[in-house]
């Protein structure tokens, strides 16, 4: 459950049918198609003077929960998707907490030209820069849960995870990464760590909510173009390389 001391709506869920397009091993008569795979808890505020603040700033603060688990031999993670771009003609950016557990953000290029696959524990806080796609995966035995802000002036794209059943690679339980055969040739997984980005306000323990009421904090989210040197130490290569070998 996520800890929230505020309004708490009844949750989205995504379940095992929801998700068939985009796992591993899409299949399995075992299976329950309505298993609840992860809990999406939409546009949350404490109070009223947070909630008109974020809907005068289109962003919108909201929290995922995704408990720990497998579907055949891959972790539980999410569905994916892209975001489109805004005026300026620069793709939207979002940003995630860790608040619980850990997390492992799965992001990708249009073409898959570049993967990245970004570690997080507990207040840890992670960037997703502008014309990456992402997937969070629950790697632990722990439940795993998110927060993260984002502009309401879009809808995310899920059509290119679903068309090619999922990210680049699949993680598995047994810590290996399996391309995934509907891409003819993704770059090998590079891993980063989460960096802190000044001009964002972002940093480890900084939790999400405390940046609500602070526009020069977030609003790169709504305008990304003005940002371009400050996302480009958001996925800063770890010292470990490479961390996670594919596996052919």
């Amino acid at each position: 459950m996520f800890p929230w001391d505020g309004p708490l709506p009844a949750p989205h869920i995504r379940t095992l049918a929801d998700m068939a397009d985009v796992l591993a091993e899409p299949g399995g008569a075992d299976r329950d198609p309505g298993r609840p795979l992860y809990f999406m808890y939409r546009d949350l505020a404490r109070n009223d003077h947070d909630r008109s603040w974020l809907e005068g700033h289109a962003l919108r603060y909201d929290a995922t929960v995704i408990p720990p688990g497998r579907v055949g031999e891959e972790y539980v993670k999410t569905k994916g998707h892209f975001h489109p771009a805004n005026r300026a003609g620069v793709r939207f950016p979002e940003v995630y907490e860790v608040v619980a557990g850990k997390a492992h953000f799965l992001l990708q290029t249009w073409t898959a030209g570049d993967v990245v696959l970004v570690e997080g524990s507990t207040g840890d806080v992670v960037v997703i820069p502008p014309g990456y796609g992402h997937v969070t995966i629950n790697p632990g035995e722990e439940e795993l849960v998110l927060a993260n802000i984002v502009s309401t002036a879009f809808s995310s794209d899920y059509g290119p995870y679903v068309e090619r059943h999922g990210a680049a690679y699949y993680e598995l339980a047994d810590g290996t990464l399996v391309p995934n055969p509907a891409y003819d040739d993704p770059a090998p997984v590079r891993q980063a760590v989460p960096a802190s980005v000044p001009a964002f306000c972002t940093g480890r323990k900084s939790p999400l909510y405390s940046l609500v009421g602070k526009e020069k904090c977030l609003d790169y989210l709504n305008r990304p173009e003005k940002y371009n040197e400050d996302f480009s130490g958001c996925l800063k290569d770890s010292a470990e390389q490479p961390a996670y070998a594919p596996r052919p």
